[in-house]
């Protein structure tokens, strides 16, 4: 294959992040302690926003002599969407099951719309959770399935039958309000399930990974709807999620957790653009993780660790500014872009390049115009290359 004369820039493939980045602001060095502190305790807003939101202030758990949870704070806004993002085993479903009543905290508050809830019991609390597996009854039909809740409160039938129809028409299921589970998809089992915790009128929803048992294309699908209901609906929401870009797509903002503790919390673009730690910038997006130094546009050795972007790495099949000679060693198509690694001072880079890609073997330049450096796994700077470097 020819490689292409000119310099091929990094396209926006998957360029969620990417382009919440570029709409965050700009700047090389790390944020202030005071804002540090400020993000993970929730940001500023209103007196009234976070009296109608979730507080939860030093939450810990102990579960087998090994701590799950430790001295966990976060603040969710009134009508806000927020996930909590990690990798298995971080606590995360731990940390939403202690929030919806259903496993007590060895210390800490939490407290919804205001109210302390720490002491009530998952049925008490104003609050309603759609589970991984949705627990549908699949003896009842959909409309029975949503009406349970409303029926243990021992609700007129009336009232019942308006709010489980109203609920249904907004999830878009009305016409399944006589079906079986077992006679419905899978994104309508899901649906059915968000309309059981709807109906319930809850001061806050909470989702844990609901997604999860759906196949891809659905996955989108179905989001797109949880977000676009909770919109309309301005319900504050909490939900849990392994999927960086189901929590990049939908969220206001991102808890990253990680052993217990969350590691930054942040709006997607933020997390994106300015990690402040090694873990949260390897866990949201891609990266080059490459051990040494980096100045001017080069790479070198020594102890940091350098992150770098796919898309923050460009490809010329001739010398330019700021270039400097690299090597295709792989290529991996992508569909509209294609995912090349390249091997440029020493060093593996991965890159992600629309148009016509270059062949493995080849010989070019690339050029790296934006890098992260990590010491102690903590972010020190964040630097850009000049265009004549």
């Amino acid at each position: 294959m020819s490689m292409p004369s000119d310099a091929v820039s990094p396209p926006r493939p998957l360029s969620h992040g990417r382009a919440m980045a570029e709409r965050s602001t700009e700047a090389t060095d790390v944020a202030p302690a005071s804002d540090v502190a400020d993000v993970a305790d929730g940001g500023a807003g209103s007196a009234a926003q976070e009296a109608g939101g979730l507080q939860v202030r030093g939450l810990s758990k102990v579960l087998g002599g090994r701590t799950i949870i430790d001295n966990l704070d976060l603040s969710v806004r009134e009508g806000e969407l927020v996930s909590l993002l990690g990798p298995s085993g971080c606590g995360k479903t731990t940390t939403l099951r202690m929030i919806a009543g259903f496993l007590a905290p060895d210390t800490g508050t939490i407290a919804v719309a205001g109210q302390d809830v720490a002491h009530l019991g998952a049925e008490k609390r104003p609050s309603a959770m759609v589970f991984q597996n949705y627990a549908l009854w699949p003896h009842m039909t959909v409309f029975k399935n949503v009406a349970f809740p409303l029926k243990l409160r021992k609700l007129p039938k009336v009232d019942i039958a308006r709010r489980v129809d109203a609920v249904l028409e907004l999830v878009n299921l009305l016409h399944h309000r006589d079906s079986r589970p077992g006679r419905i998809s899978g994104g309508e089992q899901q649906r059915v399930a968000l309309a059981r915790a709807l109906v319930q009128e809850p001061d806050l929803l909470l989702l844990d990974e609901p997604l999860s048992n759906l196949d891809a294309k659905l996955r989108v699908k179905v989001r797109e709807d949880i977000r676009e209901i909770q919109q309309r609906l301005g319900i504050t929401t909490l939900i849990v999620t392994h999927d960086q870009d189901e929590a990049l797509s939908i969220s206001d903002r991102i808890a990253v957790m990680n052993a217990g503790r969350i590691e930054q919390y942040s709006t997607p673009g933020e997390l994106y653009a300015r990690p402040r730690t090694e873990f949260v910038a390897t866990f949201i997006g891609s990266l080059n993780r490459i051990e040494g130094s980096y100045r001017d546009g080069v790479l070198g050795s020594g102890s940091d660790v350098v992150g770098i972007r796919p898309e923050d790495v460009a490809f010329s099949a001739t010398a330019l500014p700021g270039y400097r000679p690299a090597t295709v060693e792989r290529i991996v198509p992508r569909g509209h872009f294609s995912e090349v690694y390249l091997r440029r001072d020493d060093a593996l880079l991965r890159s992600y390049l629309g148009g016509v890609a270059p062949a493995p073997g080849d010989r070019g330049y690339a050029r790296i115009s934006k890098a992260m450096i990590f010491r102690n796994g903590l972010l020190v700077s964040g630097t850009e290359a000049t265009a004549d470097q």
